[in-house]
């Protein structure tokens, strides 16, 4: 079992940056795929951005982000990063950390992840 908690969440202006962070503990991350997903009032939670596993050198976004966020992972530290960019008021959402123990090398469904993160809220005011 791996257990992930987000953090990096906050309040922001459109136009403004903010990194989030997937810390694990009880496993190590480097064998599971990782990803984000997000959750805005009034809609269902949707795919972010994914990442590989083990060397973290291929990545997958979603339409509306890419180009603005970047996924990475520093398995020495046990984390995974979303940085965002040009953030807009439609990027307000709870924002999850997900984990795959198998499956595909790069997961993009959130019904094949195994672990997920309590969430962290991203707030973007126009």
């Amino acid at each position: 079992q791996v257990q992930l908690v987000e953090s990096g969440g906050g309040l922001v202006q459109a136009g403004a940056s903010l990194r989030l962070s997937c810390l694990a503990s009880g496993r190590t991350l480097v064998n599971y795929a990782m990803g984000w997903f997000r959750q805005a009032p009034g809609k269902e939670r949707e795919f972010v951005a994914a990442i590989n596993r083990r060397s973290g050198d291929s990545t997958y976004y979603a339409d509306s982000v890419k180009g603005r966020f970047t996924i990475s992972r520093d398995n020495a530290k046990n984390t995974v990063y979303l940085q965002m960019n040009s953030l807009k008021p439609e990027d307000t959402a709870v924002y999850y950390c997900a984990a795959a123990r198998s499956g595909y090398y790069i997961v993009i469904s959130g019904s094949d992840y195994d672990a997920w993160g309590q969430g962290t809220q991203v707030t973007v005011s126009s």
